[in-house]
């Protein structure tokens, strides 16, 4: 029975030492935060915006250590086209399974799994990106300030849709596109704030 308690004593220290120091959840402000996106072809580029529909930040009010967010993706809209009906095809085809497939996977996710601190408020976040309901690894930098109760964090991804199979106009899979071809790679920006929550502050 000793043995037996005390190797239940040496588990729950082992568990406290692993967690000590971790911090607490700060829920993203999702009405202040934005993620914009950029894709380019061969003829040019377009942008626009996608809502984060939810979202946490794990952190001390010093340091990152993990992160969970949720994008909506049915709210993704086009912001560099001004005619309406232009404006609507080109979103309306981002939905279509050509692209997104909303109507069939509404959400993507991000799951922060790695944090390097170097410096300075820099950190180089590693993560796992769901889109379509593929898993691929990211790994991306960041800019992260800390103000009071609240964490304002920016960063920059490229994203390789065709690892989340988004194969249209990619020349890595159909010749001769020409001037029809679009790339690979498409760019995220992504500006949160989050807060620390309610029950956290207590």
């Amino acid at each position: 029975m000793k043995l037996r308690n005390t190797v239940l004593l040496a588990l729950v220290a082992l568990v406290t030492f692993a967690f000590a120091g971790k911090g607490v959840n700060y829920k993203v402000v999702t009405n202040q935060s934005k993620v914009n996106w950029r894709g380019t072809k061969v003829t040019g580029e377009h942008s626009g915006a996608i809502n984060v529909a939810e979202g946490t930040l794990n952190s001390d009010g010093k340091n990152i250590y993990g992160g969970t967010f949720t994008i909506d993706m049915n709210s993704i809209t086009c912001t560099d086209i001004t005619d309406a009906k232009m404006n609507g095809n080109l979103v309306g085809h981002l939905k279509s399974d050509d692209f997104f497939s909303t109507a069939k996977y509404p959400k993507s996710t991000l799951v922060i799994t790695k944090v390097t601190p170097k410096g300075k408020g820099q950190y180089q976040f590693t993560g796992d990106l769901t889109i379509k309901g593929i898993k691929n690894q990211v790994q991306f930098p960041a800019t992260v300030s800390f103000a009071g109760n609240q964490i304002k964090a920016k960063a920059n991804i490229t994203v390789d849709r065709t690892k989340y199979d988004i194969k249209y106009g990619s020349g890595s899979f159909f010749d001769n596109l020409g001037d029809k071809a679009i790339s690979n790679e498409f760019e995220l920006k992504v500006d949160l704030v989050a807060q620390k929550d309610a029950v956290a502050q207590k």
